[in-house]
């Protein structure tokens, strides 16, 4: 027995001084010291835009950046004179990233050779796509035709909405606009809101009617996908007509051209408008606005028009596509696209939690119904031409659509008449571009 014990005694000894331990007791051997991290060598990438200012993208992006890529200087350039993505490929200084959007999408980045497909970077990094909305992955695939995803979109978008001056409302004691409404009842309120008063002409409606048009709910084309030819009058002249009665209201007189009809709500004598929701749209301070729901057409969709986003694209060129695309992940992630929401910047994800804080921390649009723009779905985009076929640049397009429009609002020519010498105008352009 004492032998027995004494067995006992030694083998717990040798436990404790075993390294292991034994039955949890004693200390882990140390674990072997780590080898430290190479740091990363330092190299400047170079982000080229045509529409966003320096002090926008550093307020955007710039800080969450230098967080994740201390190594890396980031030179932004905007177009301008001396600046142009042209002028940078003649100087051999290409950017490694461009922020594209899809009507330059062909002239600024593809016939330039710096088309670059993501489809292999979304796949080696296991990328979801789903977590955008889905009508903007599907346009730039379509723009760039063969399945190639030449970009991935930033916000913002430009939902169409309806502004309406509460001051003039108050003034006349009419009820304010309300989301759902169809465009027969806001007839129906411009009506009531036109009128003179005190020698004042108050107009109950106004438009910006280039994009009013162009951003319908059909989703439907100027210039026909398929053909040469002005796309589907008959549902051109429902649009027209459907806008059009507004201006055959007494005093609710068209301004002389497009732009100066979209700018015409600003002064303040005008009850309503339909436009974009636009972070870059000069609205006074003093006008005492609010928005709801764009108004739903009798036999459309119930969907929201809305023009789309730009998107981040890579060029051939790039040296750091991979880490290129990291940064376009960083700048696209859900804590980057909620402080854009909050500034009021639509989002491109479907995340409703980040929908829902639109305009949030801004100081004019947290104030304002900035959920006006999520009430429907947005249409899905407009059809392009055929590969193959000759096309018109989108400007010279919407600026026809525009002045057809003013010229129908302004009495000198019929809907009919208008949109047959469309299809002409549009023949004749196709026919210039053809004997280029």
């Amino acid at each position: 027995m004492k032998g027995s014990k004494q067995k006992m005694i030694a083998a717990a000894a040798a436990c404790a001084v075993m390294l292991s331990g034994c039955g949890g007791q004693g200390k882990e051997a140390a674990p072997a010291p780590k080898e430290a991290a190479k740091p990363k060598e330092p190299y400047t990438m170079i982000v080229f835009t045509a529409g966003v200012t320096q002090a926008e993208f550093d307020d955007r992006f710039r800080e969450a950046l230098k967080q994740k890529f201390p190594h890396v200087t980031i030179e932004y350039v905007q177009s301008g004179k001396g600046t142009t993505i042209n002028d940078m490929i003649a100087a051999g200084k290409i950017p490694d990233l461009i922020r594209t959007d899809v009507p330059t999408l062909y002239s600024g980045y593809l016939d330039l050779g710096l088309g670059y497909d993501l489809n292999e970077l979304v796949k080696s990094y296991k990328y979801d796509l789903g977590r955008f909305n889905k009508v903007f992955i599907d346009e730039i695939v379509d723009v760039g035709r063969s399945g190639a995803l030449y970009g991935l979109p930033v916000p913002p978008y430009f939902p169409q909405a309806l502004y309406y001056n509460k001051d003039l409302f108050d003034k006349f004691g009419v009820a304010y606009p309300k989301n759902g409404m169809t465009w027969d009842e806001v007839y129906e309120l411009a009506k009531k809101v036109t009128r003179v008063d005190g020698g004042v002409v108050y107009r109950g409606f106004s438009s910006h009617p280039t994009n009013l048009l162009r951003d319908n709910p059909y989703s439907l084309p100027i210039l026909d996908p398929n053909a040469d030819q002005l796309a589907d009058p008959a549902k051109w002249k429902t649009l027209f007509d459907n806008l059009n009665r507004f201006y055959e209201i007494p005093n609710n007189t068209i301004e002389k051209t497009a732009p100066l009809e979209g700018g015409a709500f600003a002064k303040g004598n005008i009850s309503m408008m339909t436009n974009q929701h636009n972070v870059y749209l000069n609205l006074p301070p003093e006008l005492n606005w609010d928005l709801v729901s764009y108004p739903l057409l009798a036999g459309a969709p119930k969907l929201m028009p809305q023009r789309g986003p730009a998107y981040w694209s890579i060029t051939k060129t790039s040296k750091h596509k991979e880490e290129a695309f990291e940064m376009i992940m960083t700048m696209l992630s859900e804590e980057v696209q909620m402080a854009d929401s909050r500034k009021g910047l639509p989002t491109t994800l479907n995340s409703t939690e980040i929908k829902s804080a639109l305009g949030k921390g801004h100081p004019v649009f947290g104030k304002k119904n900035m959920d006006a723009v999520n009430v429907y779905p947005p249409v899905p985009y407009t059809p392009k031409r055929k590969a193959g076929l000759t096309d018109i640049p989108g400007v010279t397009q919407q600026n026809l659509l525009g002045q057809s429009f003013v010229d129908v609002a302004s009495g000198t020519i019929d809907v009919n008449s208008v949109l047959r010498r469309l299809d002409e105008q549009l023949k004749a352009e196709l026919a210039k571009q053809k004997s280029k």
